[in-house]
């Protein structure tokens, strides 16, 4: 229980329990919390300290309210440092987070200007397009088209795609992705990411674009990633 003697305000207190339960994982990310009676019933205070502790962790990104359905624990964010090269499967395993994938789509399809360019092609090469969707612990978090030219990598259309690419590459091929140029920009969620990341259209998302490239500074693939904002932080190390 909590103690109206602690020189702690009683709102605190509770927020500070509540807390707790969230980092000891005690209530799960994503899951919905109590309710404003309950809280009241369960520690004996006012709906008024219950609205004040949970409005604090919610501005401090600990819970998110949900119009019509509640309050709930914030999912964790996949983080990503924008100076390190990292694929998603390695960001994931940092981050204690598993990763996994769904294919959607393996097609041989003609180049566009930028696959031209950016993957320094022959006239008569085609581009290998494959589409996935990448899950962070089962939660669905973007969806990834990579474009490579089939004439290097024809054999990535007999291959098992739901695992690491990068991971295939290294171990199977000898080939080792080690650095990347990279776009970020915003958009909307349209019916693609309705469909497979199950949101609400016009939704914010980050998409990065990127050419990798292996140790012999040749590229290996173009990618997109359409990643879903409020699952995903990109943070930065400044060099000063």
């Amino acid at each position: 229980m909590l103690s109206p003697n602690d020189m702690m305000p009683l709102y605190q207190q509770l927020k500070e329990r509540i807390k707790e339960s969230i980092l000891s994982e005690e209530i799960k990310s994503g899951e919905k919390i109590l309710t404003e009676r309950e809280f009241t019933e369960k520690y004996n205070v006012s709906r008024i300290t219950v609205r004040n502790a949970i409005a604090e962790l919610v501005d401090e990104g600990y819970l998110i309210r949900k119009q019509g359905k509640g309050t709930f624990v914030n999912r964790r964010k996949m983080e990503r440092e924008i100076i390190t090269f990292l694929s998603f499967t390695m960001a994931c395993k940092e981050k204690g987070v598993k990763p996994s994938s769904k294919l959607l789509k393996r097609e041989v399809i003609e180049p566009s200007a930028e696959d031209f360019e950016a993957l320094e092609l022959g006239e008569q090469d085609r581009i290998i397009h494959i589409q996935r969707i990448r899950f962070a612990d089962d939660e669905p978090i973007m969806i990834e088209n990579n474009y490579f030219s089939y004439e290097k990598y024809n054999y990535l259309m007999d291959e098992e795609l739901e695992t690491s690419l990068y991971e295939l590459l290294s171990v199977k091929y000898d080939i080792h992705p080690c650095r990347s140029k990279s776009t970020i920009e915003i958009t909307r969620a349209g019916e693609a990411e309705v469909t497979y990341l199950n949101m609400v259209k016009g939704t914010p998302m980050f998409v990065i674009a990127a050419t990798a490239y292996d140790r012999e500074n040749r590229p290996v693939h173009r990618s997109e990633q359409i990643i879903v904002a409020e699952k995903f932080k990109i943070s930065y190390t400044n060099g000063f």
